[in-house]
């Protein structure tokens, strides 16, 4: 992360400079000894502070006890987190529940009730308190945290939003107040800059290689078939915002209403090399002029019409959520296998998995990824007619 946010640093720089026409650091050698050299120290310190910390924590100093108040999937989790992140320097003793319990669901020793809890902490036999108990014990939970204060432990209470299906969750200070977000895009601010600048310098390489067999391709349909060489669909953008997505013609309808009839093998509304276009996703490559547009995303959820989209919306939970982020010409759900004909509801139910998914763990090393394995796995599919 550090690499990447130093790279981010120097390449914005960079454009600064080229906007002004005016060089910030001469001569260019010293540019260069300049970003390599801040980005060694800035690597070199972070290394060495965790692994300080590290060494500090395993000899026992800075290391500090917790416990968990409530044996739930949630306090499940906490431990899990806290056990993969050791150099947090953070060591689960124990957890406590509403009633005594021999066995404790936590993978933890069970320590006993709350009121113990209590008692435990004003004889400081733990440094911090995670509260994990649902937002159903409300009354429980007030408690807790009113007799806490009568001791010096450090107290957190962890909402069981865990409850909810989480699409890219954070956390912000509204004026003082703590919210966490259940529904989020994850490219907002420099998030969307950067995924911004990925599609722009990315398409604009991609459209000048592409450009001569975009124009063959154009020549092909027009010669072939009658009607226009482009077909402009109307499609859900970014937030559900309407857009007209480009596609080189491969059928003798261009339907755009509220229906429209998905293509099936040995579809007669295809020209004579339609086929061939929508199989190879040659039909595609017009998208390239969304993405410089800024409607599309080369990496994203495949953009559907806007009949499928209402349709499926009231059959598939959460769908209308891959609208979080821009469409994209290539995804995730189409280097796995699912892109083409969705003629059952399993289908579109997989396809959306896996475009949450995408969404949920987005970045730009992902989005690499992706348009990479797109060049062995994207391109010709068995389900697309």
């Amino acid at each position: 992360m550090v690499s990447f946010n130093w790279l981010f640093a120097i390449s914005t720089v960079a454009v600064f400079e080229s906007a002004i026409g005016l060089p910030l650091i001469e001569p260019p050698k010293l540019w260069v000894a300049w970003g390599f050299g801040t980005w060694l120290m800035l690597l070199s310190y972070r290394i060495a502070a965790r692994k300080f910390l590290a060494s500090a924590r395993k000899a026992g100093f800075n290391q500090r006890r917790v416990v968990i108040a409530g044996q739930t999937q949630l306090a499940k989790n906490l431990v899990q987190r806290i056990r993969n992140a050791p150099w947090m320097g953070l060591e689960v003793i124990g957890c406590y529940s509403k009633s005594v319990a021999h066995n404790s669901a936590c993978d933890v020793p069970s320590m006993g009730d709350l009121d113990q809890l209590i008692a435990d902490a004003k004889e400081r036999k733990f440094d911090k308190v995670y509260i994990t108990l649902p937002m159903t014990e409300e009354a429980e939970i007030s408690r807790l945290v009113r007799e806490l204060a009568d001791s010096t432990c450090t107290v957190y209470f962890l909402p069981d939003i865990f409850t909810y299906e989480l699409l890219h969750s954070r956390s912000e200070n509204i004026a003082g107040l703590p919210a966490i977000s259940i529904y989020e895009s994850p490219t907002q601010g420099v998030n969307g800059l950067v995924k911004r600048l990925f599609d722009v310098v990315v398409g604009s390489i991609i459209l000048a290689l592409i450009a001569i067999p975009m124009l063959l391709i154009a020549l092909a349909v027009k010669i072939t078939s009658k009607g226009p060489v482009f077909f402009k669909q109307n499609r859900y953008g970014i937030d559900g915002t309407p857009i007209k997505v480009w596609k080189f013609r491969s059928m003798t309808v261009m339907e755009d209403g509220d229906k429209v009839t998905q293509a099936k093998k040995g579809d007669n509304r295809l020209t004579p090399i339609g086929g061939f276009l929508r199989r190879s996703s040659l039909d595609e490559l017009p998208q390239f002029i969304n993405v410089l547009q800024g409607s599309m995303s080369i990496v994203g959820p495949r953009p559907h019409a806007v009949a499928h989209n209402e349709e499926y919306r009231k059959l598939v939970n959460g769908y209308m959520l891959r609208h979080k982020v821009k469409p994209g010409i290539t995804g995730w759900a189409q280097i796995n296998g699912w892109r083409g004909e969705t003629d059952t509801l399993e289908k579109m139910e997989k396809r959306i998995e896996f475009d949450l998914d995408y969404i949920c763990n987005w970045s730009v090393l992902f989005d690499a990824k992706i348009v990479f394995l797109t060049i062995f796995k994207g391109f010709f599919n068995k389900n697309a007619y």
